[in-house]
Formats: structure tokens, C-alpha cells, sequence
């Protein structure tokens, strides 16, 4: 047996005291340090430990062990609680691993808001995620954006050379817009490049006006809707005004490019033909909803098509599945993006928000739009080089097919010889 020296206790209780006065310097340090805020600002309260059945599986205390050694070892102080807190709820929806779901503090709530009141400054482009990139679902019709040669699919790699994996869509949008004037750099990369190129772009003040429509010489009505934003339901009303009283052959509904918008203004537009009928199906994890129509379909019965494209997405997908399904239309062009997932967007008191993915679109016979896509009756590519000799082949056959001279064997034997 080992015997104990005699000095022993009387080194122990000397560490011990020394001990006790370093823990106390640095923790009494630590918290003076935690009591530091910037100007204005108060503190986070009530650091409890978990709720119920979840201090089962997780050690709840971790979370503010972590937050008190992030706040007091910053090199720069003092810290904001506030962003420490609207930082964390970030990253509790970030967990959900989805990008269309996302926390928005007071001010990236503000901003988000403005594109569905129809004007904003930036590119004009619309941005979404597709097989884990972020791409460009669409650029407006005469936006910076399209002025500078985006086009739908192409792969954003870096925004002002901040590289764009696992960003959510969300600061994405916040890193591309910015004031009138100011410049933001895009890496992009699509099929056809042989290495990503640097596109600069300036920004501009963007004021969508969303449905635009003209009788051509044939009496086509051909109507463009670029998004389905607020204004969307009073400008379509309009043009079917004109429709009604202009003895028109038939109507071209050009969704490409169309990313989206509200369902609200989906629903009213698909009603036009559809009448109260379903309109879309709404599935989340317990239940599926059924979105009738909201007024009568007065224009059942005119030929109609719509041209659809790779930016064509969510409300635009909603309207064209939804008339393919019933009949009312064809659709012409190419698949569209698969933008077919639900988000709830919810204000909350403090002038943040939050938007979670809560369910999946179908179409009224229960095709799924999400990550799918919408087929066209007729497929025809619209090439870059068509674009440039400033050729729509597939408004062409839209056309046709409205007109009654498209032969569906000639288009092909002629596109095969090309």
C-alpha cells in the first residue's frame, strides 16, 4: 500500500484556493462579458432547460452553453442578443433541410414582402433550387437579368463570388438584390458552356406588370402573364373582357418564364375556364384540400393553348396542369420546372416571419407537380440560336394549332431534316 505524504494536503488545499480564484476571475470575467449588449438592446431571459420528452434525447443545456461561449469569446463585443436569437431560429428551420423553408428577421420579412406587391430593385430574375442547385427558374421579360443573357436553368455557382452551396433561396434573393445602380457579379453555368462565366449585372428598380395582352392580325388573343402577383386577377379580367367582345379564334397563354406567384391568383385565373370546379389539391402529412374555382368559365369553349417552358413554375404549373387535365387547352413547348411544394408564410409580432414547406401539389386528377414537372401535348425546343434570329418555333405551332394546319408528322419529319 502507498502512503500519502504528509504535504500533500496542505499542497491540495493551497491548488484549491488558487483554483477557486481563477475560476472565479475568469467566470465572474465571463459574465460581465454576457451582461454587454450594443446600445438600445436588451438580453435573451428564461435560459431553461427542455420542455417534456424531448430532455429525453437531447441535453437542452447544450444549446445555451453554447450561446453564453459564442457571446462571451467573440474577438468583437459586445454581441446582440437579438441576432444571436433571430440566428438561432434560422437555424431551427434550417434544420428541415429544405430550401423553400426559412426564417425571416423583421427586415429580411420586409424585403420578401415587396416582390409580391409587384416592385423591388435588382435583376429581375427568379431564383429556386433544383436537384440541390440554385438556379434561375426565369428572368422577367426586359430585365436587367435578361439583358444580360440569364436563362431558365442556369446554375448559379457564386453571388459576388460567395459560393451558393446549401444556401437557402432565400438569402440567395437577399445577396442578388440590392439598391438601384449597384452591381452584382453571378458565376453561372449551363449545358452548352464548356466553363462557368462571370456575369455582371446592374441593378434596377423592377415594377412587374404582371398580365400584358394583343389581338394579333388572325384574331388570336395572345396574352403574356409573367407572374401571378396582386394585380394578376384585375389585368386578366381585362383582357377576357376583350376576349368576349372581340370574336376571337382563339387565345395563346404564354406561361414560359412565368415562375409563379399566388395561388389565389392562379385559382382565378384557371376559373375562367374551369368554372368552380377543382382547380388543385392541396396534400400536407395528415389530410389532403381541394381549391375549387371562384367565378364562372367564360372562356369555355374558345381554343385555347398554353406555352410553357423550364421557367414555368408553381402557379403557372397549377393553371396549365389543371387545364390539360380537364381538356380546356394544349400545352406547347417544353417540361416545365416542378415547382409543385406548398409554403405557409406566417407574420409573427415582431415583424419576422416564418415560410415552411407544409404540403405538395397535384394536379385536379392527381398528377404531382412537385420535382416533376408538366408535360406538353406537343414538346418543342426553343433553341438559343432561334432565340437570337429572334424565331419562336413554338409560338409558331401554337399557332397552327389554333389555326387548324398543324401536322404533327410534318413538324417532325421537318425538324429531323434540320
Amino acid at each position: 500500500m502507498m502512503r500519502t505524504p504528509k504535504t500533500f494536503p496542505v499542497l491540495f488545499g493551497t491548488l484549491a484556493i488558487v483554483l477557486a480564484f481563477v475560476v472565479g476571475f475568469f467566470f465572474g470575467d465571463a459574465r460581465a462579458t454576457r451582461k454587454l449588449v450594443p446600445q438600445g438592446e436588451g438580453h435573451v431571459l428564461g435560459q431553461g432547460g427542455a420542455p417534456g420528452d424531448l430532455s429525453k434525447d437531447v441535453d437542452f443545456a447544450q444549446f445555451w452553453n453554447v450561446w453564453n461561449y459564442a457571446k462571451d469569446e467573440f474577438y468583437k463585443q459586445p454581441v446582440s442578443d437579438k441576432d444571436l436569437y433571430y440566428g438561432a431560429l434560422k437555424g431551427v428551420v434550417s434544420g428541415l433541410h429544405d430550401r423553400y423553408s426559412v426564417f425571416f428577421d423583421p427586415e429580411e420579412a420586409k424585403a420578401f414582402t415587396a416582390n409580391l406587391e409587384g416592385s423591388f430593385s435588382g435583376i429581375g430574375a427568379e431564383i429556386g433550387a433544383k436537384d440541390d442547385k440554385l438556379v434561375v427558374i426565369a428572368p422577367l421579360a426586359g430585365s436587367p437579368a435578361e439583358k444580360a443573357g440569364l436563362q431558365p436553368g442556369d446554375w448559379i455557382v457564386q453571388i459576388d463570388a460567395k459560393d451558393t452551396t446549401d444556401m437557402s433561396v432565400e438569402e440567395a434573393v437577399s445577396l442578388i438584390r440590392g439598391e438601384k445602380g449597384t452591381d452584382v457579379t453571378l458565376l453561372i453555368s449551363r449545358d452548352g458552356l464548356e466553363a462557368a462565366t462571370e456575369v455582371k449585372i446592374t441593378r434596377d428598380k423592377i415594377v412587374v406588370d404582371s398580365v400584358k395582352w394583343k389581338l394579333d392580325d388572325q384574331r388570336i388573343m395572345r396574352i403574356s402573364i409573367s407572374t401571378f402577383n396582386h394585380d394578376t386577377p384585375e389585368l386578366f379580367s381585362k383582357a377576357v373582357q376583350e376576349i368576349l367582345t372581340s370574336n376571337v379564334r382563339g387565345i395563346v397563354i404564354d406561361l414560359r418564364s412565368d415562375p409563379g406567384g399566388l395561388l389565389t391568383s392562379a385559382i382565378d385565373v384557371a376559373s375562367s375556364w374551369i368554372g368552380s370546379q377543382p382547380v388543385v389539391i392541396e396534400r400536407s402529412k395528415s389530410d389532403a384540400h381541394t381549391f375549387n374555382g371562384v367565378k364562372a368559365p367564360l372562356l369555355t369553349g374558345i381554343p385555347t393553348v398554353i406555352l410553357v417552358n423550364g421557367g414555368s413554375a408553381s402557379a403557372s404549373e397549377i393553371v396549365s396542369g389543371a387545364l390539360q387535365d380537364y381538356g380546356f387547352a394544349k400545352l406547347v413547348g417544353t417540361q416545365t420546372f416542378g415547382k409543385g411544394s406548398v409554403q405557409d408564410y406566417r407574420e409573427l409580432d415582431d415583424g419576422s416571419a416564418i415560410k415552411v414547406t407544409t404540403a405538395a401539389w397535384y394536379t385536379p386528377k392527381g398528377r404531382s407537380i412537385n420535382e416533376k414537372g408538366i408535360t406538353p401535348d406537343i414538346e418543342i425546343p426553343f433553341t438559343l440560336e432561334e432565340f437570337k434570329q429572334k424565331k419562336d418555333p413554338q409560338l409558331e405551332v401554337a399557332l397552327k394549332v389554333l389555326l387548324g394546319t398543324y401536322d404533327a408528322q410534318k413538324e417532325t419529319t421537318q425538324k429531323s431534316a434540320k
